[in-house]
């Protein structure tokens, strides 16, 4: 939420931990699961949502997603 002196603020957030087998992801698949995570647990609020929300992240583990992976023969299958 972007408050009166113009700089933006959380409004919520969530905390829970990994179960056994999660805490053996890579990070950037932990990161892109937080998203999902809250991404679930809001979704009553987002699709009701009057107005665009954008998804804002520092984390530069990321940007895995964004470019264009090489598969190996395994990945490939």
């Amino acid at each position: 939420m972007k408050c009166e002196d113009e700089r933006w603020r959380p409004v919520s957030y969530i905390s829970k931990s990994l179960n056994k087998a999660k805490r053996n992801y890579e990070i950037h698949d932990k990161e892109i699961l937080a998203i999902i995570q809250c991404l679930k647990v809001w979704r009553h609020f987002l699709e009701e949502a009057k107005d665009q929300f954008e998804i804002w992240t520092d984390h530069k583990n990321l940007e895995y997603f964004i470019k264009a992976q090489k598969l190996n023969q395994r990945q490939a299958r």
